[in-house]
């Protein structure tokens, strides 16, 4: 790789020009129809653009409509290269990134949720602890017999890594997380 080049973020090299990496959510308002997923998916792969995160839900049953919010992380021209090329996807309607909007609505960032399930193994007073530990993040227990807990935790990214963490060291052994999901604040919707 030649000196004056460096990765952006891309399959490309770019010549050397400083930008931060920064990390972007996007909500991409889509057909819910057979191969939009991948068609949105491959343009990322295609071009070496990594997903951090990623979530899809049906929003509007009777207009067929689908919300996919993307967390990625790219220099600004990387990022903007990315929404133009989503909104150039047919199926896609619309592209919005929510932290730039957030803060156009004078926030810092948008309302940003996650939700886990971790299943702890332990005994005697590692249990206890779990227990403990569990109430005060708030986690429910949706599962328990004698050997584990099964809990459920919604919040910030920042509050489920934490809880995660906690909870490794009391015995872990199985984590699954939904990704995040995000909505600007105010009273205009993405539509």
């Amino acid at each position: 790789m030649n000196a004056q080049q460096k990765p952006t973020g891309s399959a490309y090299f770019l010549s050397n020009v400083e930008q931060e990496t920064v990390s972007r959510t996007l909500s991409v308002v889509v057909d819910n129809e057979p191969g939009v997923l991948a068609r949105v998916i491959g343009l990322f792969s295609g071009r070496g653009y990594n997903i951090e995160s990623l979530t899809v839900s049906e929003t509007q049953n009777e207009r067929h409509l689908s919300r996919i919010t993307i967390v990625t992380s790219g220099t600004a021209n990387v990022l903007e290269q990315i929404k133009t090329q989503l909104e150039r996807i047919v199926p896609v309607h619309r592209v919005v990134d929510l932290d730039q909007k957030a803060k156009e609505l004078g926030y810092e960032k948008p309302i940003e949720r996650e939700l886990a399930l971790v299943k702890v193994k332990g005994e005697g007073n590692d249990r206890m602890e779990a227990l403990r530990i569990a109430d005060a993040f708030k986690a429910e227990v949706v599962d328990a017999n004698r050997d584990h807990f099964i809990f459920e935790i919604t919040g910030r990214v920042s509050k489920v890594d934490q809880f995660i963490d906690i909870m490794r060291s009391l015995g872990a052994i199985e984590i699954c997380r939904t990704g995040i999901t995000a909505m600007n604040r105010g009273s205009d919707g993405i539509w």
